[in-house]
């Protein structure tokens, strides 16, 4: 996964869950002059914007005393979303007998991109069924995983066609 490197989700993910919200994940897209970093929250009462000001500006307080990137990025702190994206095994193990889109980085049975139902998850590996074809998809094959959202399921359509 896109998942940011370890000594950043190390000084975020305890603000953001001090802060009473889920952490769902971090990204990092490193960049001389366009760097982000978006971080991903959630909460049982899902998030309005006040919510993300809020910990973005607990962040940039953290971030500018810490300065744990160089050079120059934007911060972006926003909702998962109805297509959220996956950064754990956790999360799969959430939404088993949920649809999601899953990129590879290598082909698996020719296919470097599968949707399909979340059978179950053992060890680190992920079951999808599209269709009548079973695939079993190592957590570390995945380059990114994101849920498809039940009203485009319900249109017949599919997340990235």
């Amino acid at each position: 996964m896109k998942q940011a490197p370890e000594h950043l989700v190390k000084l975020i993910e305890p603000i953001v869950e001090g802060l009473g919200y889920e952490c769902v994940g971090i990204e990092f897209n490193p960049h001389p002059q366009h760097g982000m970093l978006r971080v991903y929250i959630d909460s049982e009462n899902g998030i309005l914007l006040d919510d993300c000001s809020k910990v973005s500006h607990q962040l940039s307080g953290m971030l500018d005393v810490e300065d744990p990137i160089p050079g120059n990025y934007q911060l972006e702190v926003s909702s998962p979303g109805a297509d959220r994206p996956f950064f754990k095994l956790s999360q799969f193990e959430r939404f088993i007998g949920s649809t999601v889109t899953v990129n590879l980085f290598k082909p698996i049975n020719k296919r470097r991109k599968i949707t399909g139902l979340i059978q179950k998850v053992e060890d680190d590996v992920v079951v999808l069924l599209e269709g009548d074809q079973t695939y079993d998809i190592p957590f570390k094959a995945m380059s990114k995983a994101r849920l498809v959202p039940e009203f485009l399921l319900n249109k017949g359509v599919r997340s990235g066609k």
